[in-house]
């Protein structure tokens, strides 16, 4: 009851923080719109804090972030998490995510649409081959599927 108590009052007007239950949290690490922008969703079990939170990066908003990646964050939360047992950890965790959320996502690829779009609009400047040049820029089959893969 304290903690929540707390992240009510510290989070107070910040636009990252959302309550989803009086036991459930969200916080978006970085700015709308950053490529490497993640959130994370902490969820008490009824034991917390003797026993660990449910941390969870499945929300629609992670849908960028590769599934290596979000495990890699989530193991590294996770040995914050075993450092601060049997302590309220949500706060914690927040600010550990925040400051190391570079570190978390250097292996992040930005932008994979724009580099895969890149490399395929390559065209001549010529006037008359301008037809070639829109021939190009319409994607096959096979890259449209690649392309959704990626995404």
């Amino acid at each position: 009851q304290m903690e929540l108590e707390a992240l009510r009052s510290i989070y107070e007007g910040d636009g990252c923080f959302r309550e989803l239950s009086p036991v459930s949290f969200q916080y978006r690490i970085g700015e709308n719109g950053d490529p490497k922008a993640f959130l994370i969703e902490v969820s008490w079990p009824e034991t917390y804090p003797q026993t660990a939170p449910i941390l969870s990066m499945d929300a629609f908003f992670n849908n960028t972030i590769s599934s290596a990646i979000k495990q890699s964050i989530l193991d590294k939360l996770m040995v914050e998490v075993e450092a601060n047992l049997g302590t309220a950890m949500t706060y914690t965790l927040f600010e550990y995510a925040k400051d190391n959320k570079e570190l978390f996502m250097e292996n992040q690829p930005v932008n994979t649409v724009t580099s895969v779009s890149n490399s395929i609009a390559i065209g001549t400047p010529d006037g008359p081959a301008s037809k070639k040049k829109d021939k190009k820029e319409q994607l096959s089959k096979t890259q449209k599927r690649k392309l959704a893969d990626k995404t």
